[in-house]
């Protein structure tokens, strides 16, 4: 399953997907990871979520994105949940181009049967239909 959070920048979507991962937290039985590119809400997740700040590890472009969020549900088989916040920032594209990203979530959330969030900068009207269909 995909969910995804959308507003305009300054609306509340980062704050609505934390806590949704710390909401998470306590029906959870398996690992549940949060990727972004700060540091800034990494004290605001409960200590249960994976934190991951992709800055770290020097991921850029939307190929880049998709082999990281591989690798990191690759490190444990029982994830449950993936967080992703600024999707489109952290891959450098517009949501618009990003057709691929979003059919290899579908398929890895089918998969792997991981409920997957991601956060998108747009009016929900704005949102191309393939991801509007997420909603």
């Amino acid at each position: 399953m995909i969910k995804i959070i959308c507003g305009p920048k300054g609306s509340g979507k980062t704050k609505r997907i934390i806590d949704a991962a710390n909401a998470a937290v306590a029906d959870a039985k398996g690992h549940l990871i949060f990727i972004t590119d700060t540091k800034r809400y990494m004290y605001d997740l409960k200590r249960d979520v994976r934190f991951i700040d992709v800055t770290d590890y020097a991921v850029a472009g939307e190929d880049a994105l998709c082999g990281f969020i591989k690798g990191a549900i690759a490190c444990n088989y029982d994830n449950e949940y993936i967080f992703v916040d600024g999707v489109a920032r952290i891959a450098g594209k517009d949501l618009k181009d990003m057709a691929a990203f979003f059919y290899m979530l579908e398929k890895i959330s089918e998969k792997r049967a991981l409920q997957i969030y991601v956060t998108c900068s747009c009016e929900q009207e704005q949102l191309p239909d393939f991801i509007a269909k997420y909603l």
